[in-house]
């Protein structure tokens, strides 16, 4: 059944709430480290929306013991990650929206950086601390292209999602491939901020696995957002990593 809890509803101008999602499975091993990092937030103005896919493991039990600090909630199968984020937005109610990992950790400096969220029509990023490192600061718009920032290090606003919702055909990247629609979007751009919004956990699933039909199609949605020039760039890189299927 879905929770909802009007009780947490937050009592300050939509202007300044952001929705903060989770989307779990089988991750109770996890995610009391993860909403803890979320209700110790020095910006209290967070909605926190939680998708879980039918876990089996004791996820929901963690879920019903914090039941009173999350606005919404509901378990239910679903289509992989992707499909779970698409789920959430339809219960935002903040202007912005953020997507953490249950199995990653809020930073101070996500409070920090959401204090800067003025421009509605700014994608901001900052960076995130992984594998013992801050990661990855301003990017170019090759570097937009050929990698993009962290999907933790992103707060959008919430007209991208009454635009766009993600491509679940892919199953690992499709959060990178909305980035590079974004940045073919004149309707957008991208503000960096330079905040540690995140310990993002590099073992999970984008880190262990290749998104085949997203690699497949990378180049032709780096042409169709960036232009000819970027495009052939990218190509001659792709054919120096020829031997790496992340490249």
């Amino acid at each position: 059944m879905p929770i909802k809890h009007p009780e947490n509803d937050i009592r300050v101008s939509r202007q300044s709430v952001i929705s903060v999602i989770v989307v779990t499975y089988n991750a109770a091993a996890t995610l009391q480290k993860c909403l803890d990092s979320i209700f110790a937030q020095k910006y209290k103005a967070i909605e926190l929306i939680i998708i879980d896919g039918k876990s089996t493991d004791g996820t929901l039990n963690i879920l019903e013991a914090n039941n009173s600090k999350i606005s919404f909630w509901k378990s239910e199968p679903d289509n992989g990650v992707y499909d779970a984020m698409n789920k959430a937005l339809t219960h935002v109610a903040g202007n912005w929206v953020y997507f953490i990992g249950a199995d990653d950790e809020l930073a101070p400096g996500f409070s920090d950086m959401v204090l800067h969220l003025s421009d509605p029509n700014a994608i901001y990023y900052g960076n995130v601390f992984a594998e013992g490192l801050k990661r990855l600061g301003e990017l170019t718009p090759y570097q937009f292209a050929k990698f993009g920032p962290y999907h933790q290090a992103m707060i959008y606003p919430k007209s991208v999602f009454e635009k766009y919702k993600f491509d679940t055909r892919y199953r690992i990247s499709a959060d990178f491939a909305l980035t590079l629609k974004l940045c073919g979007d004149k309707a957008y751009h991208f503000i960096y901020k330079d905040h540690i919004l995140a310990n993002f956990n590099h073992t999970g699933l984008s880190g262990s696995q290749i998104d085949e039909l997203f690699q497949k199609d990378k180049a032709s949605l780096i042409l169709k957002n960036f232009g000819v020039k970027t495009w052939i760039r990218y190509q001659i890189h792709k054919f120096k990593h020829r031997d790496n299927p992340r490249a």
